[in-house]
């Protein structure tokens, strides 16, 4: 059984917690992060470094906290314990959550946490910021140290979170695994009549209940002429036969994310529907097979689309064929640097992390999107999760 003859309850029953989870990253490895951070720093000239609360303090200092109005935030100076600044109510969290030895510098509520911060920086001249650091709180900085020069922070960001550690891929495969179990349960509640909405609860219940941090961290399902939409239309769509399914979800394992799209028919495909599932399946396994290390990453964009436009779908970014890149970095955040598109001349290395998913929209007709994930190796690349087999049995 691959789609349809089964309910959301007897496929949920089914599931337990994922039997065999990745051990968490462990103090070592953040240490060696913050040491690389270091060299990278000194390759820009920068004397500290201020990360925010998100997916990069999350990777250096372990807290899993996201961005808020009050500044939560590491200063690594080059020499040094690193320094976190956090509100003093906060203390106890900071503590229960922090995966370095760092110096707590508390601010309360009626203060700056940006004079606290311009005088954390022990007298560096040169502070590089972390790229998703909110506006505000660059600006708060600016005025607050203003001998100070802020140079952009992603060259040391980037730089250390695009090549994944062995801990990091073993993370990452036990979710990407995860997903594809949830996808495969997920096609064989299909029946006439269920609801777009019913799918994506099914989803994220799936997803708890093997054991994700949140349930699914996104859920696209798509059905019929939806699919020619990338992201979807608002509002619910029931399931009618012969509609072409599209579901795009994901999860986190200890932050770190899963992210795949099937697409499949539910009853029996068109002609055209499995010619067009086919270029994309050919699309896909082409531009996988261009992967080795030193290669741009636009060098994967190119192929993939070569292969569309010798199948009549435009070569660039118009419709019908290709309108997005064909693939993200992912990691500790969903979507991250480098990416397989037009410009990125950043060359592959070993470590780095990828979405494959060159879709093809036919505007007012469908799309079809088949995403699975890699990650480069010495010699080429290696898959987190085996793609499709095939329009009609799309888990084999």
């Amino acid at each position: 059984m691959s789609i349809g003859g089964s309910t959301a309850e007897r496929e949920l029953a089914d599931l337990r917690p994922w039997p065999d989870p990745a051990p968490p990253i462990g103090a070592q490895e953040r240490l060696a992060r913050l040491a690389r951070a270091r060299a990278l720093m000194a390759t820009i000239g920068a004397e500290a470094i201020i990360v925010g609360a998100g997916a990069s303090l999350r990777y250096f200092a372990g807290v899993p906290w996201n961005a808020t109005e009050r500044l939560v935030a590491l200063v690594l100076p080059a020499e040094g314990e690193p320094r976190m600044i956090c509100p003093r109510f906060e203390l106890g969290s900071l503590e229960a959550s922090l995966g370095i030895d760092a110096e707590i510098l508390l601010w309360e509520e009626h203060e700056s946490p940006y004079e606290l911060t311009a005088r954390a920086l022990g007298g560096a001249r040169t502070l590089a910021i972390d790229p998703a650091l909110p506006f505000f709180a660059f600006n708060g900085l600016r005025q607050a140290a203003p001998d100070v020069a802020l140079v952009d922070g992603a060259p040391v960001i980037d730089g250390c979170r695009m090549i994944k550690s062995p801990a990091e891929l073993a993370l990452m495969s036990q979710a990407k695994a995860m997903t594809l179990e949830v996808h495969r349960r997920a096609a064989r509640i299909l029946a006439p009549g269920i609801t777009t909405g019913a799918v994506r609860r099914f989803i994220d219940q799936a997803h708890r209940a093997l054991g994700a941090d949140d349930g699914s961290s996104f859920c696209a399902v798509q059905f019929g002429e939806a699919s020619a939409y990338p992201h979807g239309l608002p509002g619910e769509q029931a399931l009618a036969d012969g509609d072409l399914v599209l579901i795009d979800t994901g999860c986190r394992v200890q932050g770190y994310n899963s992210d795949i799209t099937r697409t499949y028919v539910f009853g029996a495909p068109s002609p055209e529907q499995v010619r067009v599932w086919e270029i994309e399946r050919r699309a896909q396994a082409a531009a996988f097979a261009a992967v080795k290390p030193g290669v741009p990453c636009e060098e994967i964009d190119a192929v993939a689309r070569r292969v569309l436009a010798s199948e009549g779908f435009s070569p660039d970014y118009d419709l019908p064929g290709l309108p997005h890149r064909t693939g993200h970095g992912i990691g500790l955040s969903i979507h991250e640097a480098p990416y397989l598109v037009r410009g990125d001349k950043t060359p592959l290395a070993p470590g780095m992390c990828f979405s494959n998913e060159p879709m093809i929209v036919i505007p007012d007709a469908f799309g079809i999107r088949l995403e699975d994930h890699f990650h480069v190796t010495e010699t080429g690349a290696a898959w987190f999760t085996e793609p499709q087999v095939s329009l009609e049995k799309p888990f084999g």
